[in-house]
């Protein structure tokens, strides 16, 4: 449980000053949060990775010399438990595709806001993958142009094929989930639906438990990876 690993220990990677120091400002008023060590480089990152063991690096992309992607194998290198979370301005599809292939955790565009921000960091930590919903479509897309550029999702440890698992999902569920594969959010299904926000964010549950999945994201890619967007 995460309530046991408290404070969580956050390295910030970002060239830009002021976006740097207002985030750490933002995550040291959350108990949850001790950012350890700050950096403008992959250099420096990797310098303060030596120094403190970060629980997670919040790794911007567009820096001088190496690329935050670029550097995601060295970080990964040198702090093999560490989770990494992309936060950037890029909204390009093959920045998010080549991110998640380097092995990056999540990707948020710096629009986010706080609070999407700290409880994306927490599910990271638990083993979910997070992206920005307004890059959710753009990743769809990426995979049916490209459909081994990112990884699936683990596949069921009972042996169980995916006809058996879309069986199992009701009318409304399979309706859910091919759009959530579209990148709609949950309040525009329940508007299309004819149903409440907080009954999708049921029926979203519903289908992670029933596919064996942790997030919207591996959804997402289950079906568009399966034929049902």
């Amino acid at each position: 449980m995460i309530d046991s690993q408290l404070p969580i220990r956050v390295l910030v990677v970002d060239d830009h000053t002021l976006f740097r120091r207002g985030l750490i400002a933002l995550l040291s008023q959350d108990n949850r949060f001790l950012v350890g060590c700050e950096a403008a480089d992959m250099g420096e990152a990797l310098r303060c990775v030596a120094k403190q063991l970060p629980d997670i690096i919040l790794l911007d992309n567009h820096m001088p010399g190496v690329r935050g992607i670029d550097g995601i194998p060295s970080l990964k290198e040198a702090a093999p438990t560490a989770r990494i979370l992309m936060l950037t301005v890029s909204e390009n599809e093959e920045d998010l595709v080549n991110a998640l292939r380097a092995g990056a955790d999540g990707y948020l565009l710096k629009t986010t806001e706080s609070g999407h921000l700290t409880d994306s960091i927490v599910k990271v930590l638990t083993g979910e993958s997070v992206v920005s919903p307004e890059m959710t479509s753009k990743l769809v897309a990426a995979l049916r142009n490209l459909p081994q550029s990112v990884p699936p999702p683990p596949a069921d440890d009972g042996g169980t094929d995916t006809a058996q698992l879309f069986n199992d999902l009701s009318a409304r569920e399979r309706e859910i989930l091919r759009q959530i594969a579209q990148g709609v959010s949950n309040k525009v299904i329940g508007r299309n639906l004819d149903i409440a926000e907080t009954t999708v964010k049921n029926h979203v549950q519903h289908i992670l438990r029933k596919l064996s999945l942790t997030s919207r994201v591996q959804a997402a890619v289950f079906a568009v990876q399966n034929g049902l967007d």
